[in-house]
């Protein structure tokens, strides 16, 4: 590999490191894209992390770390958090069916 190949390969890792950061990469779109506020949702739903970590169907311990933003809830987890965050009481209720 000659130089300006492996200064083009450094170059595109940088990139790649810049978008995997969410920082604006020339020529890729990056989406705004809402966390949600899981302490707040389970606040909402007044019960305890415990309850809601059964509730849900998630280890406790990954929602703590959800709530101390260690790691973000994806895909069904996501779903089910907007859901409980749009009524509280009521998708505990639901849940608890």
């Amino acid at each position: 590999m000659d130089k300006t190949h492996f200064d083009q390969l450094v170059a595109g890792v940088k990139e790649m490191k810049r978008h995997m950061a969410r920082k604006a990469v020339h020529g890729a779109r990056v989406s705004e894209v809402v966390e949600p506020d899981v302490r707040a949702i389970r606040e909402a739903a007044s019960i305890s992390q415990a309850q809601f970590a059964k509730l849900i169907g998630v280890n406790l311990r990954t929602l703590q770390n959800w709530e101390q933003h260690r790691t973000r809830p994806t895909g069904p987890a996501r779903v089910l958090l907007k859901i409980v965050s749009n009524n509280p009481k009521a998708a505990v209720e639901a849940i608890n069916q």
